[in-house]
């Protein structure tokens, strides 16, 4: 099965958790349908990417980068590699690259979707993410990568600015899952 397929797959069978969701997750399939490249950062209009919410191991604290281009606290993750065999390895290849913790794990159903617009192309381009949630284990160090101004852990409840409502939707999403 190709990345492409997999997120297409992904995308059908997600149980979006309202309509607003819904409608985003069509747009991303429509998107699919529409460019065989999709999935791939060389794809102009936009693009598949995934990311994930990094929790602690019990669910009270969210790792996020100072992203270094973006100026943004964020969640970890990036566009997808031609290694990836899915959209939820993409996931977790991105958070364990972004974050330096060995042994995340990773809930294979995204518990989000968000589309925003990036300067990954001049002119712009969207990336069409698809958001996971993922758990450091006990006692996780992070390590700080290049791609980030910082990394540090926040109370889910009491994320920094600046940040946008994506990310704390899914943050919020997220730490209902391990309540």
């Amino acid at each position: 099965m190709t990345l492409h397929a997999d997120a297409v797959r992904v995308l059908r069978e997600w149980p979006a958790p309202d309509a607003a969701q819904d409608a985003v997750r069509r747009g991303f399939l429509e998107h699919l349908a529409g460019h065989a490249d999709g999935t791939w950062r060389a794809c102009v209009p936009g693009h598949i990417t995934a990311s994930a919410a990094v929790l602690s191991d019990d669910g009270t604290r969210v790792l996020l980068t100072l992203h270094r281009k973006l100026k943004a606290w964020l969640q970890l993750g990036g566009h997808c590699e031609p290694g990836d065999a899915t959209l939820a390895a993409a996931a977790l290849r991105e958070a364990t690259e972004e974050s330096g913790i060995a042994g995340l794990r990773l809930d294979p159903v995204p518990v989000a979707l968000d589309r925003h617009r990036v300067p990954c192309h001049p002119g712009g381009s969207w990336h069409l993410d698809v958001q996971y949630v993922a758990y450091a284990p006990p006692g996780a160090r992070h390590v700080i990568s290049d791609e980030s101004d910082d990394l540090r852990w926040f109370p889910v409840d009491a994320l920094p600015e600046p940040t946008d409502d994506a990310l704390r939707r899914l943050v919020t999403r997220a730490a209902a899952l391990t309540r």
